[in-house]
């Protein structure tokens, strides 16, 4: 079995980043994907725009294109799956890291399909694949969707949609401008002041004109077939009719998996402990990168703030190389 420099776990835009880095510094490396070339992108919603405009998405200083100022999410599979092509990046992809483990200097890995061995290990695997459950009565019906993609399966529907932050204002507004009956249940008092400013307004506006009901400080009860319960801020249950909720109460990381690697989990928020400046966890060797170094704060770490994870990660392994 050869032995690898470097295994990446995660072929999103800071896995192909680490490998990037890694090719250029003539490291052996291979990524490990679990689904398709930055498979989280490809799961956003189809008509979805990034806050971040084009040169700040981009990774190994390769012109990121885009006639708009703000790229979609087409474009962006577009440029990353493109890098993919021309720079042929090893990557394996559908194809799921079960278990890392280290013995005697190295890691072994295991997958769904093969086994490796490597001296480093780069976990960067986002937090796009576990929605953070509400737990409530109902919610493992299929009404029930915790993904978004687009909005013409919602046309003349009465739905429910949970939550305040961009997915759910996003999910709002494009299915009440497909005929929608749209009702959102927040629990804050106002609109996530990280929705995108050019939405905001809009989203404000429906809600004060009442073409979109929402009820602040309110909390999802339970879901039937034909309806859902939830409490108001002054604490009265209500029940509406119902024909969809979108859940878009965010996601999580994989925990079991981080810790089941070995890394120690911090607080109420569960953030994996690394050194910020060489993102190499408590595991020797065993490395973050990206969006999952936030732990449950998953607005902490985005693509434009992150990139600078593979160099960090890069350079000390090669310093570490030098001294052995």
């Amino acid at each position: 079995m050869e032995m690898l420099d470097i295994l990446i776990i995660g072929g999103g835009p800071i896995g192909l980043n680490c490998a990037l880095e890694a090719q250029k510094n003539n490291l052996t490396y291979l990524i490990i994907e679990k689904g398709t070339i930055v498979n989280s992108l490809y799961n956003y919603p189809l008509y979805m725009r990034f806050f971040s405009t084009a040169e700040k998405l981009e990774i190994a200083e390769i012109p990121f294109i885009c006639a708009s100022p703000k790229p979609g999410r087409q474009e962006a599979l577009e440029y990353y799956q493109g890098i993919t092509r021309q720079k042929e990046l090893n990557i394996n992809l559908y194809e799921k890291v079960l278990n890392v483990s280290k013995n005697e200097g190295s890691f072994d890995i295991e997958t769904s399909k093969s086994r490796y061995k490597a001296k480093n290990v780069i976990i960067s695997t986002g937090f796009y694949d576990i929605p953070n459950i509400m737990n409530i009565p109902g919610e493992n019906l299929p009404k029930v969707k915790h993904y978004y993609t687009e909005p013409y399966p919602y046309a003349q529907q009465k739905i429910v949609v949970v939550g305040s932050s961009n997915s759910a204002v996003d999910a709002a507004l494009e299915t009440y401008r497909k005929g929608a009956n749209v009702t959102m249940v927040i629990r804050h008092s106002e609109i996530s002041k990280s929705v995108k400013y050019w939405v905001k307004p809009d989203i404000d506006n429906r809600i004060a004109e009442g073409s979109i009901k929402a009820y602040f400080n309110a909390e999802m009860l339970e879901i039937k077939e034909n309806s859902v319960i939830f409490k108001d801020e002054n604490g009265q249950n209500h029940e509406i009719e119902n024909d969809f909720v979108l859940a878009m109460t965010g996601y999580l990381p994989d925990f079991d998996f981080l810790k089941g690697s070995g890394i120690e989990l911090q607080g109420e928020c569960l953030n994996p402990l690394y050194d910020p400046s060489t993102m190499e966890t408590n595991i020797e060797d065993l490395y973050l990168a990206g969006v999952v170094c936030g732990g449950k704060d998953t607005h902490l770490w985005f693509i434009e703030n992150s990139r600078n994870h593979a160099n960090l990660i890069i350079t000390n392994i090669l310093k570490k190389t030098v001294r052995s």
